[in-house]
C-alpha cells in the first residue's frame, strides 16, 4: 500500500515540471562515484603498503583492501534493495551516499592496513546500495516500455566509474597522496546530494515489512561464498569452513523465505522463468567479464613484457566501449524483445574472446584492438536487457529487491570467474612448465652458450604463459556460450505488462 496519495500527486506534478532524464543526472553521478571506488585502489595499493610499512611478502593481505570492498558490495545488495522499497528509493540512495562519505573520511584517516580493510567493507555496503536503488529509481521516473535508455545511462555510468577508477587513482598517486582518493569523495558526494534533492522528488513508499533476519542470512551466505572463492587456490580447513557456512546460511535463508510473513525476496521472483534466467545469465556474464579484465593487463605486463600503463591502456580499449554499448542496449530494449540485444551482445563477446584466444606474443594493432573494442561493446549491450528482464516482471513495490539480486549475481559471477582462473591457472601453469627440462651447464661449456640456453628456456616459459592466458579467453568463450541458453528464456509480454502497470491497483501496492 502506498503511504499517501499526496506523495504520488507530488511526484506526478514534479514529473511534469522536470524532465525525468534531468532528475536522473545526480543518480547516475552517484553511481559513477561509487563504482569508481571499486577499482581506484588498484593503482595506489603499492603506495599504501609503503605508508603502512607492509612488506611485499604480505601482498595477499594488502589485496584485501580490494576484496573487502567486493565483499561488502555484494553482501548488502539484496537487503538494501528491499529496504529501499519500504523506505523510499530516493531516501535510501541519499542515505547510502552519506554513509559512503562518512566511511570515506574514516578510510582517509586510517593508520593501519587492518583498519583500512575493515573500513572498506562498510564503505562498500553503502556504495553497493546505490546501483540497485538507482535501477529502482528508473522505474519510478519512467513508464514501462520507456526505461531502456534510462537504464542504459545508469549502467553506463557504473561501467564508466570502473574504467576511470584506476586512472583516477594513478593521478592522485602522482600529484597528491593516497588518502586524497577518499577525501575527494566528500565534495563529489555533495555534488550528488544537492541536485538529488532539488531535481528528484520523494519516491513512493510501500508499506511492507523488511525481513532483516532474512537480509542478514543472505548477506552472510554471500559473504561466506565470496570468502570461499577467494581461498579457492588454498585448499584446506578455511576453504572447507567457508563453503560449509555458505550452505548453512543459504539453507537458513530458504527456510526463512518460506516462514516469513513478508519474505525478503518476493516469491514472484522465483516463479518467473524470465527473472531466474536473467539472474543466471548475469552470473555467467560476470564470470566472463572478470576473466577479460584480469587477463588482458596481466598478460601484457608478464609474458609480453610491457609497462603497467600499457596493460591498463589495452584494457581500456575493452572497458571504454562498455558504457557506449550499455546505452545502445538500452535503446534497443525500447524497440524490441529483451532477448534480441542480449543474444547479439553475447555473440559479440564470444567472437571477441575467441579472437583473443588466437593471440601470440607478437600481436599488434589493429588486430589486437578490434576484438577488445567489440568484446567491450558486446558486454555493454548485454547489461541493460538483462537488468530489465530481472526487474520489470515484478511489481513496483518489489523492484528494489529484484534490482539488488540481479546486481549481486553479476558480482558473484565475477568472484567465481576470478577464483576459477586463479586456482586452475596456477595448477595448469606448473603442469605445463614441469614438462620442460631446465638447461644445466655442462663441463667445458662457455658462459655465452649457458646464457643462450637459459634465454631459450625463458622463451619457452613465455610461450607457455601466453598459451595459458589464451586458454583463459576460452573459459570466457564457454561462459558466454552457456549464457546463451538461459538468455533464450528471458521472454515476457511487454504489452501485457504495460497494461497491468497502467491498470488500477487493486491490492494496494
Amino acid at each position: 500500500m502506498i503511504e499517501s496519495q499526496t506523495s504520488n500527486n507530488e511526484s506526478k506534478q514534479n514529473s511534469q515540471r522536470i524532465s525525468p532524464y534531468l532528475a536522473l543526472i545526480p543518480v547516475a553521478f552517484g553511481v559513477f562515484v561509487a563504482a569508481d571506488d571499486q577499482t581506484v585502489m588498484v593503482t595506489v595499493l603499492t603506495e599504501i603498503m609503503i605508508d603502512f610499512r607492509v612488506p611485499i611478502t604480505q601482498l595477499d593481505t594488502a589485496s584485501w583492501t580490494i576484496t573487502a570492498y567486493l565483499l561488502g558490495y555484494v553482501a548488502a545488495m539484496p537487503l538494501i534493495g528491499r529496504m529501499s522499497d519500504a523506505l523510499g528509493h530516493r531516501r535510501v540512495f541519499a542515505g547510502a551516499m552519506v554513509i559512503f562519505m562518512i566511511f570515506s573520511v574514516f578510510a582517509a584517516l586510517a593508520r593501519s592496513m587492518e583498519w583500512l580493510i575493515a573500513i572498506r567493507v562498510f564503505q562498500a555496503m553503502a556504495a553497493g546500495a546505490m546501483l540497485p536503488v538507482a535501477i529502482a529509481i528508473v522505474g519510478d521516473l519512467f513508464p514501462a516500455g520507456q526505461r531502456g535508455v534510462a537504464l542504459g545511462l545508469i549502467i553506463g555510468a557504473a561501467e564508466a566509474g570502473g574504467v576511470i577508477g584506476p586512472l583516477w587513482g594513478g593521478l592522485v598517486a602522482r600529484y597528491l597522496t593516497w588518502p586524497w582518493i577518499f577525501w575527494m569523495n566528500i565534495p563529489l558526494g555533495v555534488m550528488t546530494l544537492i541536485p538529488l534533492f532539488l531535481l528528484l522528488k520523494p519516491s513512493p513508499v510501500f508499506k511492507s515489512k523488511v525481513d532483516y533476519l532474512g537480509g542478514i542470512l543472505i548477506a552472510l551466505s554471500l559473504s561466506s561464498l565470496t570468502l570461499a572463492l577467494s581461498w579457492i587456490d588454498r585448499p584446506g580447513l578455511m576453504l572447507t569452513l567457508f563453503f560449509v557456512l555458505t550452505g548453512v546460511f543459504l539453507i537458513a535463508f530458504i527456510l526463512r523465505q518460506k516462514t516469513a510473513d513478508e519474505p525478503l525476496l518476493p516469491n514472484s521472483m522465483f516463479a518467473s522463468p524470465t527473472i531466474v534466467a536473467a539472474n543466471l545469465s548475469h552470473l555467467l556474464v560476470g564470470c566472463a567479464l572478470i576473466v577479460g579484465m584480469v587477463t588482458i593487463p596481466f598478460m601484457t605486463t608478464t609474458v609480453m613484457e610491457k609497462e603497467p600503463l600499457e596493460g591498463g591502456l589495452r584494457l581500456m580499449r575493452m572497458t571504454i566501449a562498455m558504457p557506449v554499448g550499455a546505452i545502445v542496449g538500452g535503446i534497443a530494449c525500447q524497440k524490441m524483445d529483451f532477448r534480441i540485444p542480449s543474444l547479439i551482445g553475447l555473440a559479440l563477446t564470444i567472437w571477441g574472446f575467441y579472437e583473443m584466444s588466437g593471440w601470440s606474443l607478437s600481436i599488434s594493432d589493429p588486430v589486437m584492438s578490434i576484438p577488445l573494442v567489440v568484446t567491450g561493446f558486446g558486454f555493454g549491450i548485454l547489461i541493460s536487457p538483462i537488468a530489465l528482464a530481472g526487474t520489470e516482471p515484478v511489481s513496483h513495490g518489489d523492484r528494489g529487491a529484484a534490482a539488488g539480486v540481479i546486481t549481486a549475481m553479476r558480482l558473484v559471477g565475477m568472484t567465481l570467474g576470478l577464483a576459477a582462473i586463479t586456482a586452475w591457472g596456477s595448477q595448469r601453469f606448473f603442469t605445463l612448465v614441469s614438462g620442460l627440462q631446465l638447461p644445466i651447464p655442462t663441463e667445458g661449456e662457455s658462459s655465452e652458450v649457458t646464457l643462450a640456453n637459459i634465454e631459450a628456456y625463458s622463451g619457452e616459459v613465455m610461450d607457455i604463459g601466453m598459451n595459458l592466458f589464451t586458454e583463459f579467453f576460452i573459459i570466457a568463450v564457454v561462459a558466454c556460450a552457456i549464457a546463451l541458453l538461459p538468455t533464450i528464456f528471458m521472454a515476457w509480454n511487454h504489452k501485457k505488462h504495460l497494461e497491468a502497470e497502467k491498470a488500477p491497483n487493486t491490492n494496494g501496492s
